[in-house]
């Protein structure tokens, strides 16, 4: 008994605690030079203003924390407010309860994929905290949207190992709810198809005309596709689609050209983790994940290495499963 109570102990220390340590010191141990978010006293007017206007629930959130965290500090806690101005402003303040929630929420979820795995408990907390500080690392670029997508990112891969091992509706039915409101905070959501794609379609079959899964791969489409297209009808912006071509920029300049190294080799290290039927499922989810790939070179910046956490994670969780097979369970 006395060694369970432990475990929920150590698991709560490493799965809650120090990601939010963790994550304080990414927002208030240093100070980021790439968005100055820390000096913003309000949400900024291009977060409503062209891609950004579509990511609705980060926006709401930006802006009504923003007005209860001002409401509470004055109300409540008005001998701490000089203290909490001299660390940032209030909305400063805010960005970080909202991406903190969310970044251990994704902790929770991240461990609970690990777990599906069947490792080894040390090997599962070193590769857990792994993972953690790959997320920390990118918040040199902070957003008010990042943190939401990558939990329902890896919400969504949880419910997709989840159905393909156990086959029910709900799991399904949940996952393509996941993909619905996700699209509501960032296009990742997309990334959650090419996931399911890759882990359920065999090339081989499909030559055979084994069309098993397209049914699922088309609802999920669909999940994605109606909220993405329905913001834009409904949120009409001068630009729809992108902000800015940089395509010339990613490959020209070193900031950018650091930044896709930083991706590339991320990735190619889980991919050395991986067995060979590990190594398979990232080269299909990466030829699935194609259509992202070329959007974030073409209306992305590469420097912003936030862009590519979907895909480490990916690797990251795939290489967790097949380590099942070499080592033993505890």
């Amino acid at each position: 008994m006395l060694k369970k109570n432990d475990e929920k102990i150590n698991g709560f220390l490493l799965v809650a605690v120090l990601p939010f340590l963790l994550f304080a010191m990414a927002y208030y141990g240093f100070e980021s030079s790439y968005v100055r978010l820390k000096t913003m006293e309000k949400a900024p007017d291009f977060m409503f203003a062209s891609v950004y206007a579509y990511r609705v629930i980060p926006n709401y959130l930006s802006v009504h924390v923003t007005e209860i965290v001002t409401f509470f500090v004055n109300n409540y806690i008005p001998f701490l407010k000089n203290f909490l101005l001299k660390q940032g402003t209030l909305f400063y303040h805010s960005i970080f309860l909202i991406n903190s929630f969310f970044f251990i929420l994704s902790s929770v979820v991240l461990h609970a994929l690990l777990k599906l795995g069947a490792l080894h408990l040390t090997i599962r907390r070193m590769i857990h905290l792994l993972a953690i500080f790959f997320i920390v690392i990118i918040q040199y670029v902070p957003t008010n949207c990042d943190s939401i997508a990558i939990f329902f990112y890896l919400w969504g891969a949880l419910l997709t190992l989840k159905y393909l091992e156990k086959r029910k509706p709900t799991d399904f039915i949940l996952l393509c709810a996941v993909v619905f409101i996700s699209t509501l905070a960032r296009e990742t959501s997309c990334l959650n198809i090419s996931f399911f794609a890759a882990m359920c379609i065999d090339f081989e079959k499909l030559k055979n005309k084994d069309f098993t899964f397209i049914k699922e791969l088309i609802l999920l489409v669909i999940a994605f596709i109606v909220p993405y297209a329905g913001l834009r009808m409904t949120i009409h912006q001068d630009v729809s689609f992108v902000e800015g071509i940089y395509f010339l920029d990613n490959f020209s300049s070193p900031f950018n050209l650091s930044g896709l190294l930083f991706g590339i080799i991320s990735l190619y290290f889980s991919y050395l983790l991986c067995n060979d039927k590990g190594r398979v499922l990232i080269w299909k989810y990466l030829f699935f994940a194609i259509p992202y790939l070329i959007m974030i070179a073409m209306v992305g910046l590469f420097w912003e290495t936030r862009l590519f956490l979907p895909l480490i994670l990916t690797g990251i969780v795939v290489a967790s499963h097949q380590f099942k097979n070499l080592i033993p369970k505890q």
